[in-house]
């Protein structure tokens, strides 16, 4: 997968809590990638098998439509976290101010 300032923010969002689901609406805020460039994304994780994603109960939804959710599988901790290991050494991340050294 092509890494790209998107991807490289989505990692971020996600390995901050990788044993989490992930709603889409929350995880595009907190990665700050509108939903044009990360839902494809996202479908590629899918597809690579990085991710794994579900549907609410309908108990859990309480009145609201079920919404779906992602969660990382193992190769997906792995290969995001050797994802960002690259980004901290390519300088085009650098001006996303994510805590690189």
């Amino acid at each position: 997968m092509r890494i790209t300032h998107a991807l490289v923010q989505l990692a971020v969002a996600l390995m901050a809590a990788p044993d989490d689901r992930h709603w889409g609406y929350e995880l595009s805020k907190q990665a700050g990638v509108g939903p044009g460039a990360m839902y494809p994304r996202l479908a590629k994780m899918l597809e690579e098998g990085w991710i794994e994603d579900g549907w609410q109960t309908t108990e859990e939804a309480s009145g609201h439509p079920p919404r779906r959710y992602y969660t990382l599988t193992s190769k997906g901790k792995a290969e995001l976290g050797a994802l960002l290991v690259k980004a901290e050494q390519d300088r085009r991340f650098r001006s996303l101010n994510l805590g690189f050294a």
